[in-house]
């Protein structure tokens, strides 16, 4: 009997020493082996960390004025294990924050130390959720980009995202310095969330972003805003796009187009895409979306028609090609290569002509023997040299090179074509930044959107400087091309932009559109390039007006007075003082009348109602000769301006039958 007592101590104190052994093989296990992970889950769990975010980088036009700033707003944390009643706190935050309850109670009984409820949540929403004093909710300080004036200069600024980060504009390429670096609040709690007595607590402050200085005038910026409103609705065009360049720094002072978007809400559905916007995937909705925010200025291409005249004039004087005062004849076509080529005034040709008259009547002619003077390997130096067939490099996204030809393509048609501006297509950027350079004593500068990058202390981070990529012709030829373009203002195709008191030169031009490799009837795009003063250039500005529905698709008719208008605003402003001839000053001493309404009326019709009322007309014969009892279908200036007695109204008529 004591050995059967014996014998079962003896096998359980084996037990003992056995479950013994293996717990201090298993405290082992857990305390060294696997004592780095353990402690790594309990820090975990006991620690706090939630971001800060940083505050974005302001932007700035040239002169300190905010045009994208970030508006006070926060993110909404919960902790699910502190909240109780999950059921009631997501019916409150459904109501509060306007969203779905289901997605809330998911939220609430995650399995998770901290769930993020909402970012950019408004001041106001937060000071309503504060007052019902929900446990569990934590409200952290963040900010939403903000652009006080809406829709203004919605292109060149663009926007962000829900994370603050830049998705279009300046605000995308410049992000890595707007954005800033995001802080972290680290700290230990207990299991109800409160911070443990004595634990060591971090904060890393954020870093802000840096402000950004864009060369964009905010005044200039309205003046160009205005007119392509004006011009959009009176030309009844799908678009209208302006730019507004320094010529001696490359500077965008303004970048305006019409239709545009409010970046404030840039996802906002298109109102022709309402009805059916649930129907669509979500590619076909960014597609549709992606569709508003693509700037025109920088990423469309067109064909240049006979503002790509400057540069053909450009290449002809800087080689020798041709002279100012050399004589040319317009028979009203020319035969290339066995294809006959009209001149758009071939019913009434210009005759006999110098050369600046050929740029004044944009007579197509004389352009086409220039180019075949220079021959393709000289005229494709300067089309290169220019800048066309690759992007500018502006700070912008999504810009396009054009389309250029390759050399070995071009025959004879394609050389007489392209010096005319048909052939080749080009984006807004690069035809002022090229014309830019034919003023500016031939040095073509990059397009400068962005002046400089400022802390939060106004100090300087880092400039951005002018940059000038080439000479492209030489002073003298400059100073050639701008009294001829001067002329074609004061005597030639671009009156409409004349400016009493100042030298403005300038180019017209009207393109019939090509789609499929084919023009299509009634699609034009209508521009116009104008400089002033034409001895000492300050500003140019382009003005394209694409598929104009108003009758009128000339761009001596509605690109000129568009450009005259941002021009003569922007010479005022930078005070420019105005130097008149003796007869402006005569002119200036006569009354003034209102421009009737002509259009619409017989031709001969037209000339009696001027001419009672003391004004002067001249007949622009764009399509064919009129007749006396042909109908006015345009007119500049318009019907109800008003204007010096003895000025001069062109009339664009109704050829004969």
């Amino acid at each position: 009997m004591a050995k059967k007592v014996k014998g079962r101590v003896l096998f359980l104190l084996g037990g003992f020493t056995i479950l013994f052994l293996l717990l201090i093989a298993r405290l082992f296990q857990i305390q060294v082996v696997d004592g780095a992970e353990y402690q790594q889950k309990a820090m975990e769990q006991w620690t706090r960390d939630v971001p800060v975010p940083s505050k974005r980088g302001i932007i700035y036009d040239r002169n300190g004025k905010e045009l994208a700033t970030s508006a006070p707003a926060y993110e909404i944390y919960v902790r699910p294990v502190e909240v109780k009643d999950k059921e009631s706190v997501a019916q409150t935050l459904s109501e509060v924050l306007q969203m779905n309850k289901e997605d809330l109670l998911e939220k609430l009984s995650a399995k998770k130390d901290t769930q993020i409820i909402k970012k950019k949540v408004d001041p106001d929403t937060v000071k309503i959720l504060r007052e019902k004093n929900i446990k569990g909710l934590s409200f952290v300080d963040d900010s939403k980009r903000f652009y006080p004036q809406s829709n203004f200069a919605s292109f060149i600024l663009g926007f962000t995202n829900y994370d603050n980060q830049g998705q279009d504009g300046v605000e995308a390429t410049f992000e890595k310095y707007l954005n800033g670096f995001p802080g972290r609040d680290i700290k230990m709690t207990d299991a109800q969330g409160r911070e443990l007595p004595g634990s060591d607590r971090k904060y890393y402050e954020p870093e802000d972003g840096l402000n950004l200085i864009l060369t964009i005038d905010e005044v200039i910026q309205h003046f160009a805003e205005k007119a392509v409103e004006n011009a959009l609705i009176e030309t009844n065009a799908k678009r209208v796009t302006a730019i507004a360049m320094e010529p001696k720094t490359g500077d965008i002072l303004a970048m305006a187009v019409k239709p545009d978007y409010n970046n404030n809400d840039p996802r906002k559905i298109p109102d022709e895409l309402k009805d059916k916007w649930d129907s669509m995937g979500s590619t076909e909705q960014y597609n549709a979306l992606f569709k508003v925010w693509r700037n025109p200025a920088i990423s469309d291409t067109y064909e240049p028609g006979s503002t790509f005249k400057t540069i053909t004039s450009a290449a002809g004087l800087e080689e020798g090609a041709v002279r100012p005062d050399d004589r040319f004849y317009c028979s009203g076509s020319v035969l290339v290569a066995g294809r006959r080529l009209k001149c758009w005034r071939s019913y009434n040709p210009h005759g006999s002509e110098t050369f600046t008259q050929g740029v004044q009547n944009s007579c197509n002619p004389v352009f086409i023997e220039v180019a075949q003077r220079l021959g393709k390997e000289k005229f494709y130096k300067y089309i290169r040299g220019f800048g066309f067939g690759s992007p500018t490099n502006i700070k912008l996204l999504g810009e396009a090179a054009g389309i250029v030809k390759n050399i070995n393509s071009v025959g004879p048609v394609e050389l007489a074509n392209n010096s005319f501006g048909q052939g080749i297509t080009v984006t807004p950027i690069q035809l002022i930044t090229a014309v830019s350079a034919v003023i500016n004593d031939g040095y073509l500068m990059e397009p400068r959107i962005a002046k400089k990058l400022v802390d939060k202390d106004g100090n300087t981070i880092h400039d951005f400087q002018p940059r000038e990529v080439r000479q492209v012709i030489s002073k003298e030829t400059s100073a050639t091309m701008r009294k001829i373009l001067e002329s074609v203002v004061s005597e030639g195709s671009g009156r409409g932009a004349y400016i009493p008191g100042y030298k403005v030169g300038g180019k017209t031009g009207t393109a019939q559109k090509a789609e499929n490799g084919r023009y299509v009837a009634g699609k034009y795009v209508a521009s116009f390039i104008g400089f002033a003063p034409a001895n000492d250039p300050q500003i140019t500005v382009l003005v394209v007006i694409d598929e104009p529905g108003g009758g009128s698709y000339y761009g001596g008719v509605i690109a000129t007075p568009v450009v005259k208008s941002i021009i003569s605003d922007t010479l005022r402003y930078m005070d420019v003082k105005p130097q008149y001839t003796e007869e402006e000053a005569k002119q200036l001493m006569k009354g003034k009348v209102i421009v009737p309404e002509i259009r619409n009326m017989k031709l001969k019709d037209a000339r009696k109602l001027l001419s009672e009322n003391k004004l002067q007309y001249r007949l622009e014969e764009e399509q064919g000769e009129p007749s006396e009892d042909s109908l006015v279908l345009d007119q500049t200036p318009r019907a109800n301006a008003k204007v010096d007695e003895g000025s001069v109204v062109i009339i664009y008529a109704k050829p004969k039958e």
